[in-house]
């Protein structure tokens, strides 16, 4: 899987100070934001965090390329709905198959027979699919053979809001074992461009407490043992 980010909104930690500051000050927008310059109030996001004021995290956006993602877990991925997606579609792209063409699960790769039935499958899948087009048959209607488990790549586009949502859920060990790395994925790159914005982003078990009703009883020891694994 890869995963890049293609664009964000600029200073977004300032940003998001920014409106929140505006809330309790009788300068303009713009006039706050320069008077910030890099001088970021960490206690301001901090507190908003705690407090659950979360509208102002809202104002900026990142926008990330994904490609190697199998359908299974962009299925998954759809359901966060304050979000927008653009994804590759089957029904104008003809699929060219190659080893990377099918997503496999780590506990099907560590059994050999299983391994063998499932690539059978899939190859059969596969062969059928290019059959079908060579007949005549439109690619929207060959699709239909193809597995759940094929590649996609897509555009998606959240807000910070909606990020810290998605990073709380995905970012727990119970999360499907794809979607919970493209989530890890993710939150590496938003650091890197929002630290402060995301610096208590991710799983409750890190923050505090537990919230899942089934914890997994693993808990992670820090942002390290969830991020650099």
């Amino acid at each position: 899987m890869n995963v890049i980010l293609l664009a964000h909104t600029p200073e977004p930690d300032q940003i998001v100070a920014a409106a929140a500051k505006i809330c309790y000050s009788d300068i303009t927008a713009g006039d706050l934001l320069q008077a910030q310059e890099k001088n970021l109030s960490r206690k301001l996001i901090a507190d908003l965090f705690k407090s659950g004021h979360l509208s102002t995290f809202e104002h900026v956006n990142f926008t990330f390329g994904i490609d190697g993602l199998s359908r299974v877990a962009s299925h998954q991925l759809v359901r966060h709905r304050v979000a927008s997606f653009s994804q590759q579609s089957q029904r104008y792209v003809k699929m060219n198959f190659s080893p990377d063409s099918i997503i496999i699960p780590p506990s099907i790769q560590e059994n050999p027979e299983a391994l063998k039935i499932f690539q059978e499958q899939a190859e059969s899948a596969q062969k059928t699919y290019k059959i079908l087009t060579e007949m005549g048959i439109s690619k929207e209607d060959a699709r239909f053979i193809l597995p759940h488990g094929h590649s996609t790549r897509l555009v998606m586009t959240m807000n910070a809001r909606e990020l810290h949502h998605f990073f709380s859920l995905r970012l727990c060990r119970r999360a499907q074992w794809e979607i919970h790395e493209l989530a890890r994925k993710m939150l590496i790159l938003v650091r890197e461009k929002a630290p402060v914005l995301f610096e208590k982003a991710g799983p409750s078990c890190i923050f505090g407490k537990c919230e899942e009703t089934r914890s997994c009883n693993q808990p992670y020891k820090n942002m390290e043992d969830l991020l650099f694994v």
